[in-house]
């Protein structure tokens, strides 16, 4: 008999985590329980400096050609659109004078570069959306896509405490904030800052007194659009975290509906959900008044500056000092001037919102694996018999591990699992074993030491070669959406239908699937639903047993079966695991009998190691357990 040489700090009990967006997450059973809250768990990731900037520029530049061309035709959407106040004030001047003439040539000639102006500028706005809205898009499904291939190779222990609800609002509202940024708030910003360069240098062309107090103007706006910004950036951040709140709430609740009607949790999620949803309101509130605050206090400043320059401009006109055509062009050209900022308003109100989600989508981004790529990686070895041999052997050596919440769960474990050898886990609640699988999946690494595959550093192989080496079924079965042919092929996706048959046969799963409407091509629905627990793990049987792995890891993967299910899976687990080597996680002891060693864990260490004959004829901890089981079969 063996055992590790540490004693444990201790091992705590296994904790839920938020939503999966859906459920729970449970966390590894053996994760001692953390006194305080895991920052890990807060809504914000923070983004590294410069990355949202970084990020943002990075989505724009495979559009760059395109966002020139957009940015051209509103330019000249700009020159067309601007050409008319000039052209009023040709026409007091010049084209009325010119009729008392005789002469109408002037006055044709300004209805007519009117239309031009008007029909073009139309023209020029419809090829600028059009332009606007292929670039948006372009971005968009690029980001979306980044978040979702990002999401798939982050670490399992991400998952385990970021919440899926709150993947799924980076995804879906913060991206729709970028979109109404980039397909509404850049054509506004774009047109301000147009309007604004190109109305000044008419202003000071016609009428440098008047062109001069209007550029003035703006250094008050100026500083209301800064004051804005500050006060608007902490809204929009915290109005982001409640919508993503609302959004894990909603999806936890509904995909949790069986134990929230079985627990008549319905009330207490509701008052949840309306806190919740109060905050969020409130945080949408608190938007609109800093909106309101920056309208009116811009509103007050360009009234007060056109309400000058019309007096003043008057003034001159009436004592011959100014045109009047020049006034009637600059009054227009003012007005045109400040109508912008409510509009520029509304593109704050976008950016922060924007900047708000993008940062947060920045610091999701950043986010590395904390189980990498190695940069060069390794192949097994060829096995000894070739295929026809498939196991290989394990070693853990001189390991230790511990969760970033909590204490050492494996103190300095080390254990050897010769090539084919089926090797049972067992033990209570927090010993180790549901670590120990999940270290051999990979699923997390060592704090210290190593994982050996024939020899090989687990660290060292590409993650391709590792999960085509080693196979997990988890208490858990989970179905994709699809046929019962597609879910069991997920590990073989070239496998064929024959194949495919010939799994679920070995396993025992062929008659239930045949059964079925539409036998194998049955479409299993939302997460398995159409099919009975026992029945989709079957199903995740024949799924690790058509993907043929070297090493076969079963964590409590017969918990969900009944005892007619379980003693199917049985009979079949003598051809799934002959000759490879197997690591059962097993909490029912009929499991064990399978097994050619049988370990026993207690706070991350080994207490007894043996066959199941020998343990159960001694006197230890195994020999008990066994005694108590027997006796509850009578």
């Amino acid at each position: 008999m063996s055992s590790s040489t540490a004693t444990p700090p201790g091992a705590g009990k296994a904790k839920d985590v938020e939503d999966r967006a859906g459920g729970t997450h449970p966390v590894p059973s053996d994760r001692p329980q953390a006194p305080d809250r895991d920052p890990f768990d807060h809504d914000a990731l923070p983004a590294p400096k410069g990355a949202t900037g970084a990020l943002l520029r990075s989505l724009l530049a495979p559009c760059r050609t395109a966002t020139a061309g957009a940015v051209l035709l509103l330019l000249l959407q700009q020159a067309a659109a601007q050409a008319g106040p000039l052209l009023v004030a040709y026409a007091i001047d010049t084209a009325v004078p010119a009729i008392g003439r005789g002469d109408h040539g002037p006055l044709v000639a300004v209805a007519v570069a009117y239309t031009v102006c008007a029909v073009a500028s139309g023209l020029f706005q419809y090829g600028f959306i059009r332009a606007a809205a292929r670039v948006s898009q372009d971005v968009l499904l690029d980001l979306r896509g980044r978040i979702f291939r990002h999401a798939q190779v982050l670490s399992v222990d991400f998952h385990e405490r970021y919440t899926s609800g709150r993947l799924i609002s980076r995804s879906t509202s913060d991206v729709e904030s970028l979109r109404e940024l980039l397909s509404e708030g850049l054509q506004e910003l774009i047109g301000v800052v147009l309007s604004f360069v190109y109305i000044s240098a008419m202003l000071l062309w016609l009428d440098f007194g008047i062109g001069a107090v209007a550029v003035a103007s703006f250094v008050p706006l100026y500083l209301l659009v800064r004051l804005y910004q500050r006060r608007a950036a902490a809204v929009y951040a915290d109005r982001s975290t409640a919508i993503a709140a609302v959004i894990v709430k909603f999806a936890e609740t509904m995909n949790g509906i069986r134990p929230v009607r079985a627990f008549r949790r319905e009330r207490a999620n509701e008052d949840r959900f309306q806190a919740l949803n109060q905050q969020h309101a409130r945080s949408n509130g608190e938007a609109l008044l800093e909106m309101a605050r920056y309208v009116v206090g811009s509103r007050l400043v360009a009234n007060t500056a056109v309400a000058g320059m019309v007096l003043w401009g008057a003034y001159r006109v009436s004592v011959g000092t100014l045109a009047l055509g020049v006034l009637a062009a600059a009054v227009l050209y003012v007005r045109r001037l400040y109508d912008p900022i409510d509009r520029l308003g509304m593109f704050l109100n976008s950016y922060e919102s924007a900047a708000a989600s993008l940062a947060k989508i920045a610091g999701l981004l950043a986010q590395t694996p904390s189980v990498p790529e190695p940069e060069h990686p390794r192949e097994l070895p060829a096995r000894t018999g070739g295929d026809a041999a498939p196991g290989r052997a394990v070693v853990f050596e001189d390991v230790r591990f511990a969760y970033r919440t909590g204490g050492e769960v494996l103190p300095h474990f080390g254990l050897t699992v010769p090539a084919g050898q089926t090797l049972a886990v067992v033990g209570s609640t927090g010993a180790g074993k549901s670590t120990l699988a999940k270290l051999l999946a990979r699923f997390y690494d060592p704090t210290d030491g190593r994982v050996l595959l024939d020899g090989v550093d687990l660290r060292e192989l590409s993650l391709p070669e590792l999960r085509r080496g080693v196979v997990m079924v988890t208490q858990e079965a989970f179905l994709f959406t699809g046929t019962i042919a597609d879910n069991i092929a997920i590990g073989r996706p070239d496998a064929s239908r024959a194949e495919v048959e010939q799994a679920a046969k070995a396993i025992g799963a062929h008659d239930f699937i045949s059964a079925l409407p539409d036998g194998y091509d049955t479409d299993v629905r939302k997460r398995g639903g159409r099919i009975s627990a026992g029945q989709r793990q079957l199903v995740a049987f024949a799924r690790a047993l058509l993907a043929d792995p070297a090493v076969l890891i079963l964590d409590e993967a017969t918990s969900s079966l009944d005892i007619p299910g379980e003693r199917a899976v049985q009979r079949a687990m003598d051809t799934v695991l002959r000759g490879r080597t197997a690591v059962v996680i097993a909490h029912r002891l009929s499991t064990v009998e399978i097994a050619d060693r049988v370990l026993v864990m207690e706070h991350g260490r080994i207490v007894e190691d043996g066959s199941p004959a020998e343990l159960i004829s001694g006197a230890g901890r195994f020999a008990d357990l066994h005694q108590a089981w027997r006796d509850s079969l009578v």
